[in-house]
């Protein structure tokens, strides 16, 4: 007999208060977060002082974990500014922090020991004598780079302490630079990826122009459209959960700080049935393996891919034909409250109507297709639609809803 399989955590990313809530709500183990600074995520909404002070006692109230993402490549200036938000962090008490940095690094074991360190994919941690460096100077946890494979990613455990943790995407984007390091942005527009200022120039059209004919542009041809020569599909690890949980990682990271309340719903939802339906049996995984799929194709996405999980990836991980998502479902709002009669609060995020039939998405796994029977203003005034987004509004859909069940509605291809 070998020894019992871990279960492994499900670390899902939250780009406000309300998707964290959702994230966690929907199966989340941990959550990982940026705050307004220092974070490779600068055009998310990010959460402030005290959205992080809210969010983090609301996971810990579900007994779930927020990691914080401090995991810019520091210049000089960063260094001051450092300090003191690691300072704030350090009355924060979040789980962990996700550094990529050896000198913010050297700032967090000094300042604030107490907190986990997890190194962060922008390492380029490619070796099991880098995860024992980073063991060495009391790091927690370290993720995988982007580029290595399962087999590979089972030599590391071998070569490491037990109680060494790795971390691996599984899920979401995939950036065309090693490891996520990308000169293209400060390049083009001037904005530094490696500070959280990332333009994803890899998703723009690309033409030549040759050296002896400047100002005629000539388009690689994929098909009348143009071609996208940076632009890879998305992982997706899914249908290889069989690998994966057998494979050594500790925790399986899901990309994406700037997505929507539904599509992290959605991912989350699905993984935790997954690892769940694995843990209690391959087979259960195996035969649940249509509802994943189905499931997981209601993302945002674009096209998906092993990546280098089983090697290195053939051109067929990348898509030459547009930079544009799958888009199957689209996110109305959450129920924010359930008052007596039955009726839910939502901040609506898109436009629908009374008699439209909409999809009540549960986090157990469930969805449930209903009729809008009606919407109220705060007022209680009785309306056709809601036409303005944002509005706050109450919602009569004569089912059983809890508090966080998510509204969408499904659209013709």
């Amino acid at each position: 007999m070998g020894e019992p399989l871990k279960r492994p955590e499900l670390l899902v990313p939250a780009s406000s208060l309300e998707v964290l809530k959702i994230a966690v709500i929907f199966g989340a183990d941990a959550v990982y977060i940026g705050g307004e600074a220092f974070g490779l995520r600068a055009k998310a909404k990010n959460f402030s002082h005290e959205d992080m002070f809210q969010g983090i006692a609301f996971a810990h109230e579900h007994g779930v974990k927020v990691y914080v993402t401090v995991n810019i490549l520091a210049h000089n200036y960063d260094l001051e500014g450092v300090r003191e938000y690691l300072k704030e962090l350090k009355e924060l008490k979040p789980d962990g922090l996700i550094i990529a940095d050896p000198g913010i690094f050297t700032y967090a074991r000094e300042i604030c020991p107490e907190i986990e360190c997890h190194i962060s994919t922008q390492a380029n941690n490619t070796n099991y004598e880098t995860f024992l460096f980073w063991h060495r100077l009391g790091a927690k946890r370290v993720v995988t780079a982007r580029e290595l494979s399962l087999e590979e990613i089972r030599q590391i455990r071998a070569h490491i302490p037990e109680d060494l943790e790795i971390e691996t995407f599984v899920h979401g984007a995939m950036c065309i630079s090693y490891s996520g390091r990308c000169l293209l942005s400060n390049y083009m527009v001037g904005r530094d990826a490696n500070r959280g200022a990332c333009t994803h120039p890899c998703r723009w059209k690309y033409s030549i122009v040759e050296e002896k004919r400047p100002g005629e542009y000539m388009p690689v041809y994929e098909n009348e459209r143009g071609t996208y020569i940076f632009n890879s599909k998305d992982l997706c690890m899914i249908e290889h959960m069989d690998d994966i949980m057998t494979s050594g990682i500790d925790s399986l990271k899901i990309e994406g700080r700037m997505k929507t309340a539904l599509y992290v719903a959605t991912v989350a939802r699905t993984y935790r049935k997954a690892i769940d339906d694995y843990m209690e049996s391959p087979e259960k995984y195996q035969a649940n393996m249509p509802w994943y799929q189905e499931q997981i194709s209601n993302c945002t996405y674009r096209q998906f891919t092993t990546g280098f999980f089983y090697g290195k990836p053939d051109s067929n991980t990348q898509i030459y034909t547009d930079n544009t998502y799958e888009k199957n479902f689209t996110y109305l709002g959450f129920a924010e409250a359930v008052d007596e009669s039955g009726r839910i609060q939502i901040t609506q995020r898109n436009k629908f109507s009374v008699g439209e039939t909409i999809q009540i998405m549960k986090p157990d796994g469930w969805n449930l297709d209903v009729t809008v029977r009606g919407i109220y203003d705060c007022d209680g005034t009785s309306m056709e639609s809601a036409p303005h987004a944002q509005q706050k509004l109450w919602i009569d859909l004569g089912a059983d809803i809890q508090e966080y069940d998510i509204l969408r509605r499904e659209e013709e291809q």
